[in-house]
């Protein structure tokens, strides 16, 4: 089979499927796997893209309304991104990073990254990725801590449900419960997790208002309860990813932030997924949320998905005390691959896209038609709760709409309306009970209607089949 048009022009037939997932069974570890159902059914071989789509290596064409991984932005098959990537490596495809060595990308998106962001957030440490630059934020507040002389001010806060990455420490300040299976081990003494800030499952009859007082109190609470003089940072994604697209009660992110600046506590905005564009900001931490953080992370829109990039973008308060001459200090952090040029080389590329195509105002324009079409769905009998900001957003299923009751986990009812997507078309992403959502900045309204209509579908399909097995 051969696709053709203007940029992509592929024979799929070069592609032997089974062989594909043969190797991939054999030898690939692939993130999240669950290997019972691998071993079963593999994995789906995407052998293409080109703007919002993706191609297996049948050749079929699906709507990737999941946008790779919450990264790629500004969609796939951009030749001046190919040529910024190609130009780079042919003049320098790497130079080392350590103590005082430097390259001209890295340097630049540095100073860029600086312009872009909130208040006085003017200095980056650039790894590889979303997990990378948590756990740079991670070991940067201790050092912090360690530079002020305040020994015992290393303890983290974060949320139940959340979700900040995967490396040992990213993933224990992670509160998805799903993400802690036994087999691993995590840090427990000095990472504190509060409740998760998701209104629609408030327990009882309370108003909005007195539910953001409730967990307000909650962070307040436990950072008297561990001691102010040991809490070191509240780490938080201003809309829950992974976690669900939970968008906190308006207020919510203010009043943390209130009382992280009463405790001399620093506040970490995890914004892997909300910054470049999600929004329809570069950041959305102050734009949206009205909060200036004392961190910001960043990863996926920021190149794209094109290269693997991630930046850790803090105050010049953190910055002016651990940089303190006088001392002899030596950040002892970094990674052979922090400011890779061909990395640095996509960001830059991928922001003048973004801003010379203007795809913040198109995300301010687009993003209230999506999330209203989404809201459509909601007449269906299995569909609790419809949300979402921006282009984030997430469908919860429920057994009974009244008491917002799940099916059981086992069901994996998620999976079983994303696979009916996948037969019309259409990439979303399943997690147990819910369908997640962030299709490429890029998308269009025919497009927004196609995935509404196409996960309608899916859904109705899928209550058909409930009900014949007797589930519903």
């Amino acid at each position: 089979m051969a696709v053709t048009n203007s940029k992509l022009d592929i024979d799929f037939d070069q592609y032997d499927t089974d062989a594909i997932n043969k190797k991939d069974k054999a030898h690939f570890l692939h993130p999240w796997q669950i290997f019972d159902t691998f071993a079963e059914e593999g994995a789906l071989p995407i052998a293409a893209a080109e703007g919002a789509y993706i191609y297996d290596s049948n050749g079929t064409r699906y709507l990737d309304a999941v946008g790779g991984l919450w990264c790629t932005n500004i969609g796939m098959g951009r030749e001046e991104m190919a040529d910024a990537i190609a130009d780079q490596v042919r003049q320098m495809a790497y130079a080392s990073p350590f103590v005082d060595m430097t390259n001209i990308p890295a340097a630049t998106l540095s100073a860029k990254l600086a312009q872009l962001a909130p208040g006085d957030l003017d200095h980056v440490a650039l790894s590889c990725g979303g997990s990378t630059a948590i756990d740079t934020a991670y070991r940067l507040i201790h050092f912090y801590q360690n530079c002020r002389g305040k020994h015992a001010k290393k303890h983290i806060i974060s949320r139940v449900n959340s979700y900040h990455g995967s490396t040992y420490a990213a993933m224990s300040i992670g509160g998805k419960p799903g993400d802690h299976p036994p087999e691993f081990d995590y840090i427990q003494d000095t990472i504190h997790h509060i409740s998760c800030p998701n209104y629609y499952r408030a327990e009882g009859d309370i108003s909005e208002a007195a539910f953001l007082a409730a967990k307000l109190k909650e962070l307040e609470d436990k950072i008297l309860e561990v001691g102010p003089d040991k809490v070191a940072a509240f780490f938080a994604e201003p809309v829950f990813g992974a976690g669900g697209v939970i968008v906190p009660p308006t207020g919510y992110h203010r009043g943390t932030w209130e009382i992280c600046q009463k405790y001399d506590v620093l506040y970490v905005s995890d914004e892997v997924v909300t910054a470049f564009g999600r929004l329809g900001h570069w950041f959305a931490s102050k734009e949206v949320f009205d909060f200036q953080p004392d961190i910001i992370c960043s990863a996926k829109g920021l190149t794209s998905g094109y290269q693997p990039l991630g930046a850790t973008i803090y105050s010049s308060r953190i910055h002016d005390v651990i940089s303190e001459l006088g001392h002899g200090r030596c950040f002892t952090h970094g990674y052979t691959y922090s400011g890779h040029p061909v990395a640095c080389a996509a960001a830059l590329k991928n922001i003048e896209i973004m801003d010379r195509e203007q795809l913040l105002p198109h995300v301010q324009d687009i993003g209230p038609y999506f999330q209203a079409q989404l809201q459509t769905l909601a007449d269906l009998p299995i569909v609790g709760d419809v949300r979402g900001i921006g282009l984030m957003a997430c469908v919860e299923f429920v057994k009974d709409k009244e008491t917002k009751a799940l099916f059981p986990e086992e069901l994996d009812i998620g999976k079983w309306i994303s696979n009916q997507a996948d037969s019309k078309g259409l990439i979303v992403r399943p997690i147990v009970n819910l369908n997640v959502m962030s299709p490429p900045l890029i998308i269009n309204r025919a497009q927004v209607d196609f995935i509404v209509n196409t996960l309608r579908e899916s859904i109705v399909a899928c209550i058909a089949d409930l009900k014949q097995h007797g589930h519903f």
